[in-house]
């Protein structure tokens, strides 16, 4: 049967010749070429779907042990085969499963999905590429254990897929990066060897879990959002449940509240008082599931903007500024913690505190069941718990009467300042509006984390090609607006990954040139993942997008 997709330079008969050496290495059933099959390996939320351009893999194969991972890079870099390793391909918004370059080999990892050590006393988990939140989540409750996890929301993809493209979560800060909490990681080089990082780089080592830089230079970064190896293990921390919980929303009714809301949360949670998640929202600029105030998009993309005094007549009483703060720890602590947050808060005129809730740990899933998510409620994530909620972007509702085929993500980094956020919100929303982007249920409101705030602005697919064409036309300019402005994205699309690289412009991008030096010693013949993150092997340089 002939493949619908060949890797660049083979023909049916080389590849055919390879895929029998895959079977061959790994066993029969663990090679996949079938269309049914490949239409797994595909983009759901693809920015091209079912046109030429979109990105679709050869075959894919899904090994069993790191044994086989060395095989299978064996096999690719002798052959010239490119790979392209998923931990369990369940980015979406980010491409999903389906490589950075058509024709790439997906190499599986799913199979390789167990826990392999849990340190109740250590506080850290070490575990295979195939496990996913959902797993560690069951595993944890199924065995007693009294550790948390950090999750992202939706929840069912990967840990270390997860980290090593920088993904986040909800609860304590020193969790949230999930890529910072991990501790150790083991890999497979494009030459078929396999090194462990940090102290995992002596045998017989008691620390690889607890103390992550090890000896020599720091290279674990090396591998998030790279293509210099295949990781196979990797540690987490986690942290111990805590005793008690209190979540409430600190609500500032004028439109420069943001200001000193900003400040003072800021100042909060760096000296450690506010521990858990903050959330910010504001009812006119639109949050989960609430359509943005329509006069208050005219008047965003009104010539000029509009004035504090405008922004604040269009609200006619409503608070302006919703902000969501978590506290997590013992109780008596958090209780002082939050009388010390409110003193400091009371600085804003006329600040108020809406829906105080208090918690006793643990707490189950079901006691968040039939929760609708608001401005000022709590979501499981917050606590460990996770979930697919993340789905509800761009489903069917009372506002959002027309589902979407799916969304595409955005994600600039903006100071963490009041009058940077200002400035952005309405500068990234006037140009959705100029160019015609309708971001659906999402106004760009901010998630705050410990240092910046990060905008998610979601970019709806459709099964029109033209509506599709119009979006990534406005994303590529959203992209360069952004960048006008000193907020550069740290995430992206395959599709968008070398027009985002290229702006990482200091000295002649010369980060980018140290990427493909790396690339070129480490990999030179482009065997992993050529092209992801705009990292490309020097013989396919000159064609790059």
């Amino acid at each position: 049967m002939e493949s619908l997709m060949l890797p660049p330079g083979f023909n049916q008969k080389r590849f055919d010749a390879v895929l029998a050496q895959f079977r061959e290495a790994i066993g029969t059933d663990w090679v996949f070429s079938s269309e049914e099959d490949l239409n797994t390996y595909r983009d759901f939320y693809s920015p091209y779907w079912g046109e030429d351009k979109e990105l679709r893999a050869s075959a894919g194969v899904a090994p069993a042990s790191v044994e086989e991972v060395q095989k299978i890079v064996r096999i690719a870099n002798e052959t010239g085969v490119p790979i392209y390793p998923v931990s369990t391909g369940r980015n979406l918004g980010y491409g999903g499963s389906a490589p950075n370059m058509s024709g790439s080999v997906v190499v599986d990892l799913k199979r390789m999905n167990r826990i392999l050590e849990v340190n109740e006393k250590r506080h850290f988990v070490l575990v295979e590429p195939g496990v996913s939140y959902f797993d560690l989540y069951r595993h944890l409750r199924d065995t007693g254990s009294k550790l948390w996890i950090d999750c992202p929301d939706p929840a069912w993809g990967s840990l270390i897929g997860n980290s090593l493209d920088r993904g986040v979560g909800y609860t304590y800060a020193h969790l949230r990066d999930h890529f910072a909490a991990h501790c150790g990681m083991e890999v497979v080089l494009p030459n078929g060897e396999v090194m462990r990082t940090g102290m995992g780089a002596r045998d017989g080592t008691k620390t690889w879990q607890d103390f992550r830089w090890g000896f020599g230079p720091y290279i674990d970064g090396m591998f998030s959002q790279g293509n210099y190896g295949i990781v196979t293990k990797m540690g987490f921390w986690l942290t111990p449940e805590p005793e008690a919980g209190l979540s409430v929303s600190v609500v500032a009714p004028k439109y420069h509240d943001i200001i000193p809301l900003t400040d003072i949360t800021l100042q909060l949670e760096n000296v450690g008082v506010i521990t858990g998640q903050v959330s910010i929202s504001s009812p006119l600029l639109g949050a989960f599931r609430a359509k943005p105030d329509k006069a208050m998009r005219e008047l965003i993309a009104k010539k000029g903007g509009g004035t504090p005094a405008e922004f604040e007549q269009i609200a006619n009483g409503q608070a302006y500024w919703h902000q969501r703060i978590t506290f997590l720890g013992p109780k008596k602590v958090i209780e002082a913690q939050w009388e010390y947050a409110q003193r400091q808060f009371a600085a804003i005129s006329g600040v108020k505190y809406l829906n105080l809730q208090h918690y006793d740990f643990p707490i189950s899933m079901e006691q968040f069941a039939g929760l609708k998510p608001d401005f000022d409620s709590d979501r499981p994530s917050f606590f460990g718990i996770p979930t697919l909620e993340g789905f509800m972007l761009g489903t069917r509702s009372e506002t959002n009467p027309t589902p979407t085929h799916g969304h595409c993500w955005l994600a600039p980094s903006i100071t963490r300042d009041g009058e940077e956020l200002i400035k952005a919100q309405n500068i990234l929303q006037r140009g959705l509006l100029d160019y015609g982007i309708d971001t659906g249920d999402n106004a760009p409101v901010p998630i705050p984390y410990t240092r910046y705030y990060q905008f998610f602005l979601p970019f709806f697919i459709s099964d029109d090609p033209a509506a599709n064409a119009k979006m990534r036309e406005g994303m590529v300019r959203i992209i360069d607006l952004g960048a006008e402005h000193g907020w550069l994205e740290y995430r992206a699309h395959p599709i968008f990954q070398d027009q985002i690289m290229g702006q990482y412009n200091f000295n002649n991008n010369v980060l980018q040139r140290f990427h493909e030096t790396l690339k070129d010693a480490i990999d030179p013949k482009g065997t992993i993942s050529p092209g992801r993150y705009a990292i490309w092997p020097k013989a396919m340089r000159k064609g790059r997008a």
